[in-house]
């Protein structure tokens, strides 16, 4: 199975970066390539099970299913339930981990998947490049527009 990962050192501390991830609905805060979501009717934007369907900027559509929320390691994990890629069994997980001597945080974004053999590469680089990279930088770019600076910490 490929897999992949993107990090990122985000200007806010980890409890208002989790505090913005946590919220399973609301990507197109910070996610560029993401202009909507929407969940299932009946469904909560910290609850496992629920599902999203995001519009992204070429108007396709990806809906995605909330695997695994954790308060204590500042982590969510989703699956992909329909997109336009050819994968299977999508497993992503965004986690939040503070940078105790600035009081920034790191994000860090991982993902498995399977795919045909000869996609393995192309979308490796579509999905750490292309997606988790993109959203990183939206990230950063979320709390530095919020005149947020980093906490800082004893050095």
């Amino acid at each position: 199975m490929p897999e992949t990962r993107a990090s990122a050192v985000i200007p806010a501390d980890a409890t208002a970066v989790w505090r913005l991830l946590r919220d399973f609905n609301g990507l197109p805060a910070w996610q560029p390539g993401v202009t909507h979501s929407t969940l299932r009717d009946g469904d909560a934007p910290d609850r496992v099970g629920s599902v999203r369907t995001l519009t992204l900027l070429t108007g396709e559509e990806v809906s995605e299913s909330l695997v695994a929320l954790d308060d204590h390691t500042r982590s969510l994990t989703y699956d992909i339930v329909k997109s336009p890629y050819a994968v299977q069994s999508y497993r992503s997980t965004l986690r939040v981990l503070p940078l105790t001597g600035t009081g920034e945080s790191v994000v860090e974004w991982t993902l498995t998947f399977d795919c045909a053999p000869a996609l393995a590469e192309e979308l490796t680089g579509t999905f750490r490049d292309g997606v988790f990279a993109t959203g990183l930088r939206g990230l950063t770019d979320y709390f530095l527009s919020r005149g947020r600076p980093a906490r800082r910490g004893p050095r």
